[in-house]
Protein backbone atom coordinates (compact mmCIF):
# COMPACT_ATOMS: atom_id res chain seq x y z
CA UNK A 1 0.00 0.00 0.00
CA UNK A 2 1.33 3.01 -1.48
CA UNK A 3 1.65 6.18 1.50
CA UNK A 4 -0.66 7.91 -0.64
CA UNK A 5 -3.22 5.78 -0.13
CA UNK A 6 -2.46 5.21 3.66
CA UNK A 7 -3.46 8.96 3.86
CA UNK A 8 -6.01 9.08 2.10
CA UNK A 9 -7.53 6.30 4.02
CA UNK A 10 -6.64 8.12 7.57
CA UNK A 11 -8.22 11.13 5.95
CA UNK A 12 -11.34 9.56 5.64
CA UNK A 13 -11.37 7.80 8.79
CA UNK A 14 -11.03 10.78 10.56
CA UNK A 15 -13.66 12.53 8.37
CA UNK A 16 -16.03 9.82 9.25
CA UNK A 17 -14.80 10.14 12.96
CA UNK A 18 -15.83 14.36 13.20
CA UNK A 19 -18.75 13.41 11.28
CA UNK A 20 -20.53 11.40 13.38
CA UNK A 21 -18.98 13.10 16.20
CA UNK A 22 -20.82 16.12 15.30
CA UNK A 23 -24.19 14.33 14.46
CA UNK A 24 -23.89 13.52 18.59
CA UNK A 25 -23.40 16.69 19.76
CA UNK A 26 -26.04 17.63 17.72
CA UNK A 27 -28.40 15.62 19.00
CA UNK A 28 -27.62 15.79 22.31
CA UNK A 29 -27.88 19.58 22.35
CA UNK A 30 -31.00 19.08 20.60
CA UNK A 31 -32.22 16.44 23.52
CA UNK A 32 -30.85 19.22 25.77
CA UNK A 33 -33.28 22.16 24.37
CA UNK A 34 -36.19 19.94 23.95
CA UNK A 35 -36.22 19.15 27.40
CA UNK A 36 -35.86 22.44 28.26
CA UNK A 37 -39.13 23.40 25.77
CA UNK A 38 -41.04 20.69 27.46
CA UNK A 39 -40.40 22.59 30.98
CA UNK A 40 -41.11 25.63 29.96
CA UNK A 41 -44.11 24.29 28.40
CA UNK A 42 -45.11 23.04 31.43
CA UNK A 43 -44.15 25.31 33.99
CA UNK A 44 -44.65 29.10 32.08
CA UNK A 45 -44.08 31.65 34.75
CA UNK A 46 -43.09 29.43 36.94
CA UNK A 47 -39.46 28.48 35.03
CA UNK A 48 -38.26 31.95 34.61
CA UNK A 49 -38.59 32.56 38.51
CA UNK A 50 -36.55 29.16 39.24
CA UNK A 51 -34.15 30.23 36.41
CA UNK A 52 -33.83 33.36 37.95
CA UNK A 53 -33.03 32.24 41.20
CA UNK A 54 -30.33 29.82 39.87
CA UNK A 55 -28.95 33.27 38.33
CA UNK A 56 -29.53 32.13 34.58
CA UNK A 57 -28.10 28.78 35.31
CA UNK A 58 -30.01 27.04 32.99
CA UNK A 59 -28.75 23.20 33.69
CA UNK A 60 -29.63 24.49 37.11
CA UNK A 61 -32.78 25.31 36.69
CA UNK A 62 -33.59 22.35 34.68
CA UNK A 63 -32.43 19.93 37.52
CA UNK A 64 -34.19 21.68 39.96
CA UNK A 65 -37.60 21.82 37.77
CA UNK A 66 -36.90 17.69 36.65
CA UNK A 67 -36.48 17.04 40.33
CA UNK A 68 -40.24 18.39 41.45
CA UNK A 69 -41.69 16.65 38.63
CA UNK A 70 -39.84 13.51 39.62
CA UNK A 71 -40.97 14.12 43.44
CA UNK A 72 -44.40 15.10 42.91
CA UNK A 73 -45.54 14.59 39.25
CA UNK A 74 -47.12 11.26 39.96
CA UNK A 75 -49.03 13.06 42.77
CA UNK A 76 -52.97 12.73 42.50
CA UNK A 77 -55.02 15.16 44.20
CA UNK A 78 -57.58 14.87 46.22
CA UNK A 79 -61.08 15.59 45.74
CA UNK A 80 -62.90 17.41 48.11
CA UNK A 81 -66.67 16.50 49.55
CA UNK A 82 -69.18 19.40 48.38
CA UNK A 83 -69.89 20.42 52.29
CA UNK A 84 -65.79 20.84 52.77
CA UNK A 85 -66.02 22.79 49.19
CA UNK A 86 -68.44 24.74 50.56
CA UNK A 87 -66.85 25.23 54.12
CA UNK A 88 -63.60 26.48 52.37
CA UNK A 89 -66.10 29.55 50.28
CA UNK A 90 -67.17 30.50 53.02
CA UNK A 91 -63.96 30.63 54.81
CA UNK A 92 -62.06 32.68 51.56
CA UNK A 93 -65.30 35.30 51.89
CA UNK A 94 -64.58 35.62 55.69
CA UNK A 95 -60.59 36.41 54.95
CA UNK A 96 -61.88 39.10 52.50
CA UNK A 97 -64.52 40.40 54.36
CA UNK A 98 -61.42 40.66 57.34
CA UNK A 99 -59.29 42.18 55.17
CA UNK A 100 -61.70 45.50 54.87
CA UNK A 101 -60.96 46.79 58.82
CA UNK A 102 -57.56 44.04 59.32
CA UNK A 103 -55.42 43.75 56.15
CA UNK A 104 -52.25 41.77 57.76
CA UNK A 105 -54.66 39.64 59.68
CA UNK A 106 -56.38 38.54 56.65
CA UNK A 107 -53.53 38.00 54.39
CA UNK A 108 -52.60 35.69 57.14
CA UNK A 109 -55.47 33.98 57.34
CA UNK A 110 -55.54 33.73 53.51
CA UNK A 111 -51.55 32.20 53.99
CA UNK A 112 -53.13 29.41 56.84
CA UNK A 113 -55.85 28.72 54.58
CA UNK A 114 -54.14 27.80 51.38
CA UNK A 115 -51.86 25.47 53.33
CA UNK A 116 -54.97 23.69 54.49
CA UNK A 117 -56.42 23.69 51.67
CA UNK A 118 -53.68 22.03 49.43
CA UNK A 119 -53.01 19.33 52.53
CA UNK A 120 -56.98 18.65 51.97
CA UNK A 121 -56.28 17.92 48.44
CA UNK A 122 -53.46 15.69 49.05
CA UNK A 123 -50.14 18.01 48.31
CA UNK A 124 -47.46 18.08 51.60
CA UNK A 125 -48.89 18.65 54.96
CA UNK A 126 -48.56 23.01 55.26
CA UNK A 127 -46.00 22.40 58.48
CA UNK A 128 -43.72 21.92 55.32
CA UNK A 129 -43.98 24.86 53.16
CA UNK A 130 -41.18 24.65 50.99
CA UNK A 131 -42.20 20.89 49.87
CA UNK A 132 -45.83 22.03 49.77
CA UNK A 133 -44.77 24.93 47.34
CA UNK A 134 -42.67 22.62 45.37
CA UNK A 135 -45.33 20.57 44.91
CA UNK A 136 -48.09 22.82 44.01
CA UNK A 137 -45.71 24.40 41.41
CA UNK A 138 -45.64 21.11 39.28
CA UNK A 139 -49.60 20.90 39.38
CA UNK A 140 -50.19 24.40 39.38
CA UNK A 141 -47.05 26.20 37.84
CA UNK A 142 -49.40 29.04 36.63
CA UNK A 143 -51.09 29.95 40.03
CA UNK A 144 -48.40 28.76 42.47
CA UNK A 145 -46.96 32.39 42.98
CA UNK A 146 -49.78 33.76 44.73
CA UNK A 147 -49.01 31.13 47.53
CA UNK A 148 -45.57 32.17 47.52
CA UNK A 149 -46.38 36.71 47.72
CA UNK A 150 -49.23 35.68 50.24
CA UNK A 151 -46.92 33.88 52.36
CA UNK A 152 -44.46 36.26 52.19
CA UNK A 153 -46.49 38.82 52.91
CA UNK A 154 -47.87 37.52 55.72
CA UNK A 155 -44.68 37.58 57.24
CA UNK A 156 -43.54 41.29 55.96
CA UNK A 157 -44.80 42.51 58.98
CA UNK A 158 -45.68 45.90 59.10
CA UNK A 159 -43.03 46.39 56.58
CA UNK A 160 -45.58 45.46 53.84
CA UNK A 161 -48.20 48.60 52.16
CA UNK A 162 -51.91 47.76 51.86
CA UNK A 163 -51.33 48.00 48.45
CA UNK A 164 -48.67 44.66 48.62
CA UNK A 165 -51.13 43.01 50.73
CA UNK A 166 -54.17 43.37 48.65
CA UNK A 167 -51.82 42.15 45.44
CA UNK A 168 -51.19 39.32 47.41
CA UNK A 169 -54.43 38.32 48.33
CA UNK A 170 -56.08 38.61 44.64
CA UNK A 171 -53.09 36.60 43.04
CA UNK A 172 -53.42 33.90 46.02
CA UNK A 173 -57.08 33.75 45.44
CA UNK A 174 -56.12 32.46 41.93
CA UNK A 175 -54.74 29.55 43.28
CA UNK A 176 -58.12 28.84 45.60
CA UNK A 177 -60.31 28.98 43.20
CA UNK A 178 -58.14 26.36 41.13
CA UNK A 179 -57.49 23.91 44.69
CA UNK A 180 -61.01 24.46 46.12
CA UNK A 181 -62.91 23.77 42.21
CA UNK A 182 -60.99 20.01 42.15
CA UNK A 183 -59.80 21.00 39.32
CA UNK A 184 -56.97 18.70 37.36
CA UNK A 185 -53.49 19.01 36.99
CA UNK A 186 -52.88 21.84 33.76
CA UNK A 187 -49.24 21.18 33.29
CA UNK A 188 -49.03 24.80 32.42
CA UNK A 189 -51.56 24.95 29.33
CA UNK A 190 -53.59 27.74 29.17
CA UNK A 191 -57.04 26.84 30.08
CA UNK A 192 -60.47 28.26 28.07
CA UNK A 193 -61.24 31.61 29.02
CA UNK A 194 -58.82 32.98 30.64
CA UNK A 195 -59.71 35.17 33.77
CA UNK A 196 -63.29 34.56 33.82
CA UNK A 197 -63.45 31.02 33.09
CA UNK A 198 -61.14 31.21 36.74
CA UNK A 199 -62.94 33.27 38.91
CA UNK A 200 -66.84 31.25 37.75
CA UNK A 201 -68.53 34.32 39.51
CA UNK A 202 -66.94 34.41 42.85
CA UNK A 203 -66.41 37.79 44.04
CA UNK A 204 -62.56 38.99 43.49
CA UNK A 205 -60.33 41.47 44.48
CA UNK A 206 -63.30 44.64 44.24
CA UNK A 207 -64.05 43.85 47.62
CA UNK A 208 -60.29 43.87 49.03
CA UNK A 209 -60.22 47.81 50.00
CA UNK A 210 -59.62 48.57 53.34
CA UNK A 211 -61.94 51.38 55.07
CA UNK A 212 -60.10 54.67 54.01
CA UNK A 213 -58.42 53.84 51.36
CA UNK A 214 -60.75 55.92 48.70
CA UNK A 215 -61.80 53.19 46.63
Amino acid sequence: MSTLTTVLIVAAVIVVLLITAGALYARSRGGHAGGRRALRRRFGPEYDRVLARHDGDTKAADRDLHDRVRRYGDLTAQPLAPGVRAQYDAAWAAVQERFVDDPRGAVADADQLLGRIAADRGFPAAGRYEEQLAALSVHHPRHVEGYRRVHRAARAGSEASTEHLREAMVHARELFDDLVADRSVDHGRHRPGGTADRSQGRGRGHLLHPRGSGV
